[in-house]
């Protein structure tokens, strides 16, 4: 039963670094994700999701929605073909996202605060 597992987590694993790859890159939307991350307006949360990191003008807010959105739908696909709980793909997506997020943007901790990474 340990075996099945692991394997399922690590399909899991695999999948959610997948999506993550395809949703965040070649997208009409990337080149604003990633400058408006590198100004400090929006970071990662270990919820799987993007935060906006104090005052944001509206745009960045809209960008955050759209994101989330599609974050959302591609975690739920992934819970749903895996027999798992949503909240355990976001958490997995949330380790994920946050460990690849580059030095001096922000990330979100367990306990609310935006850092820098």
């Amino acid at each position: 039963m340990q075996g099945k597992q692991i394997f399922s987590r690590l399909i899991l694993i695999l999948a959610v670094g997948c999506t993550m790859m395809a949703v965040g890159a070649g997208s009409a939307w990337s080149a604003d994700l990633r400058t408006s991350k590198a100004a400090g307006l929006i970071g990662e949360q270990p919820n799987g999701y993007l935060g906006v990191v104090g005052a944001a003008p509206a745009d960045v807010q809209e960008l955050v929605r759209d994101i989330n959105q599609k974050r959302k739908a591609v975690y739920q696909d992934i819970a749903t073909k895996n027999g798992t709980p949503l909240q355990a793909v976001e958490q997995m997506a949330g380790k994920k996202t946050i460990k690849k997020t580059a030095q001096g943007q922000f990330i979100r901790t367990e306990s609310g605060e935006w850092i820098k990474k």
